[in-house]
């Protein structure tokens, strides 16, 4: 297609920048509204998003404006003329006005979140718009909650509201959450706390994985899990706990001792945590000495790990938890979950909005892609954590201020 048609009069014609694509792979749907409008894509920017996909924190969210382009190519303007055939430099501004000008559209709009390019458009007398009601790096893992909304399908172990109560559609059929789950002597905070604890001892599902941000207890809850199906239930024979080696600041360096002893720095919060509960409720198996006042894990009962010792093992009749999964790739996370074999149950925790791995961000990664490729499988289930937070007040400062 090219550049060189009109459009019947009442109909918008949006030229949509490389960022705006960037931002909101959908946005040519969402402009084109239906038939009301008329979307044009120049080829510079075609060539920009190519460039792009050298890029690796942007090549997930290429591919994906690449396939919505594929899938609406029929419906899409893309403009070429002579000025589409200028060299190609790093600054393409220029370029994408160059064609604009160039094309014979009717009233263009330019659609860009570029102030520097609005205001180049103006000088040379087209017109321009932004597009901010987008989230540009938001993942997968937050977008589906858990829930859905009216209308939208149902997904095995998804919930919906039925008169303020949740509804949690299992494969077997739907039941109301009318009820608060009790694991070691802990009552959850929230709502969401309490269907996190559903989801995670419900007996069809395998694979749970719980978002949220910082102060939602995710991990408290999986520990509480995993000690109530153990050492109560003994519903599997031991813990594993595995995590990402990931620093912030500073590399820590060669570390002396074994590999409990080297893991301690990174795992001093899951064993705080555990004395924690062990506080609530005696957890007699998973320490060597419980009446010590030295406490020491029981490795027969409770395991951490991190994922470099993973690959080869072959892990049964096991509750697994996998905290930082944001700080996994997704080929980390595939490594990782092949291990399991009969009679596992596992945890994926995580943050997106807080990723470490300078290699890694909020789209793509480890916890986004277990929600992307096991979303709709009868043994999985994911949900968000909302509600109350605890955590103090400065957390909850930095949070809220958005640093």
């Amino acid at each position: 297609m090219t550049g060189e048609q009109t459009q019947p009069q009442g109909k918008k014609n949006y030229v949509l920048d490389t960022n705006v694509l960037i931002e909101n792979p959908l946005s040519v749907v969402k402009l084109r509204n239906g038939v009301e409008n008329a979307i044009h894509i120049p080829y510079h920017v075609l060539m920009e998003l190519e460039n792009l996909k050298k890029t690796p924190k942007l090549r997930h969210i290429v591919a994906n404006v690449i396939q919505v382009l594929s899938d609406n190519r029929d419906t899409i303007d893309f403009i070429q003329n002579d000025k589409s055939h200028s060299a190609f430099t790093d600054i393409v501004d220029n370029h994408i006005l160059d064609e604009i000008q160039a094309s014979s559209i009717e009233d263009p709009v330019l659609v860009t979140n570029d102030r520097i390019l609005t205001l180049q458009a103006g000088l040379r007398g087209i017109k321009s718009e932004e597009l901010r009601d987008s989230k540009p790096f938001e993942s997968e893992s937050q977008r589906y909650t858990g829930f859905v909304e009216e209308g939208e399908a149902i997904v095995p172990n998804c919930f919906t509201w039925d008169e303020g109560k949740p509804v949690l559609h299992a494969p077997d059929g739907e039941r109301v959450i009318n009820y608060t789950c009790d694991v070691w002597n802990l009552r959850p905070r929230t709502i969401y706390q309490n269907l996190a604890l559903e989801l995670i001892l419900a007996p069809h599902i395998d694979l749970v994985s719980i978002q949220s941000e910082a102060g939602y207890g995710k991990t408290f809850l999986a520990l509480a899990s995993a000690l109530f199906a153990v050492q109560e239930k003994k519903q599997f024979d031991k813990i594993f706990v595995l995590k990402p080696t990931i620093e912030i600041g500073a590399k820590l360096g060669y570390l002396p001792g074994d590999v409990s002893e080297k893991m301690e720095p990174y795992v001093k919060y899951v064993f705080d945590l555990l004395v924690k509960l062990h506080r609530c409720r005696a957890a007699n198996k998973v320490f060597l000495n419980p009446n010590d006042e030295m406490l020491r894990i029981n490795p027969k009962k409770f395991e951490i790990l991190p994922l470099a010792f993973v690959r080869g093992m072959n892990i049964e009749n096991a509750f697994v938890v996998i905290d930082e999964a944001q700080n996994l790739s997704r080929t980390e996370v595939r490594a990782v979950l092949t291990r399991m074999g009969e009679g596992v149950k596992c945890v994926v925790l995580g943050d997106t909005s807080q990723v470490d791995n300078p290699y890694l961000n909020e789209a793509n990664n480890g916890l986004n892609w277990i929600v992307r490729k096991f979303k709709g499988f009868p043994n999985y289930a994911h949900i968000v954590l909302k509600g109350e937070r605890s955590r103090g007040p400065i957390t909850d400062m930095v949070l809220r201020s958005k640093l």
